[in-house]
């Protein structure tokens, strides 16, 4: 593939192999997610936030921090509890030792534009204040504070959030979901072998020395957004397969149009809200990188079968009739979409 005149960037054939070994590296740190660790390299070359979520005590904390180290750059954590307040992201402030107040920045602020991975643990603690800030620095990749506008052009959330405990908990708002291109939902390994792994061996008993032992910045932070700029450019979708595209995603929005059927569900007054054009835009960027991670030159199929569940799922909303078995609803409508809408 080709490159920008003087660009520094490594040829595209050795950010295959730079990924590989990301990859790797994450694997052997973090055993039995190796579909989420695709799907996280899958988002991260389309320049696109994540949101974990999960039950308690399977990794989301460590998967995600460890995905942070192999690329490099400046992280930043912060913990959402009912009490945060949305300055809490940007500044802090203190006591000073002369006992006049002072201000230092943030989270946010104190990296400038090398921030890489900003990382909200717990996010449905904090409350909606804070997510609006949140939605602001996903969508633009900036903040306004202490008179200027702050960039950071190498950002990429990262957030979890527990599914079981609801307690001082606020679910997150249409919008701030859809500023994630993906959620993840993060479950314990099913082999034997691998949670007797993690049950006895015990270099997964201290998370932080488990982080620490992945392999550091393996690929340049700094170089990402050129590198999934080029792999849109350079993987194509043929017109077939952008229509193939289309009606997957429209399928989703008008299901009876697609004479899809949900056993006692009412169908053409099934949904309320689907993808829009920031999601369906999600679903061919991470189309284009599955196929480039598979070394084609093209999408088929299979690029998007990948990742439409991941994509589309938090973008579905139902009447809300139909909450009440909300999940295996719009599990049952996505096989249905794929099953109906004819593969070229």
């Amino acid at each position: 593939m080709n490159q920008p005149a003087n660009s520094q960037i490594p040829a595209m054939s050795d950010w295959h192999d730079l990924i590989a070994k990301m990859e790797q590296s994450i694997n052997q740190t973090i055993l039995g997610q190796e579909t989420i660790v695709r799907q996280m390299v899958i988002a991260t070359l389309s320049r696109g936030h994540i949101l974990l979520e999960g039950d308690v005590g399977v990794g989301k904390t460590t998967l995600l921090k460890t995905v942070a180290e192999t690329l490099g750059g400046n992280f930043e954590r912060i913990e959402g509890t009912i009490d945060l307040m949305p300055h809490d992201l940007v500044y802090y402030t203190y006591i000073a030792e002369n006992g006049k107040p002072g201000v230092s920045a943030g989270p946010v602020l104190k990296h400038g534009d090398a921030l890489s991975i900003f990382f909200f643990n717990e996010i449905n603690r904090a409350r909606p204040q804070v997510h609006s800030l949140l939605l602001r620095i996903m969508a633009e990749r900036s903040v306004h504070a202490f008179n200027e506008t702050h960039y950071f052009p190498h950002l990429q959330v990262f957030a979890d959030r527990n599914r079981i405990e609801k307690d001082e908990t606020f679910e997150l708002p249409a919008a701030a979901r859809d500023r994630f291109m993906m959620e993840l939902h993060v479950e314990q390994p099913k082999a034997e072998a691998q949670l007797k792994d993690l049950m006895f061996n015990t270099r997964f008993h201290d998370a932080d020395k488990l982080v620490d032992s992945a392999d550091k910045a393996v690929v340049p932070y700094d170089q990402l957004n050129d590198v999934a700029a080029l792999i849109q450019e350079q993987v194509k979708a043929s017109s077939t397969l952008q229509d193939y595209g289309f009606h997957l995603c429209r399928a989703l929005r008008e299901p009876a149009e697609y004479g899809i059927k949900i056993s006692d569900v009412e169908v053409d007054k099934m949904i309320k809200g689907g993808m829009g054009p920031r999601g369906i835009s999600y679903l061919a960027r991470g189309a284009r990188v599955n196929a480039w991670l598979n070394q084609r030159e093209a999408i088929i199929p299979e690029d998007f079968h990948v990742i439409l569940k991941q994509i589309a799922k938090h973008r579905i909303f139902l009447n809300p009739v139909y909450d009440y078995n909300r999940d295996e609803i719009i599990d049952t409508l996505i096989e249905a979409a794929l099953d109906n809408v004819a593969s070229p």
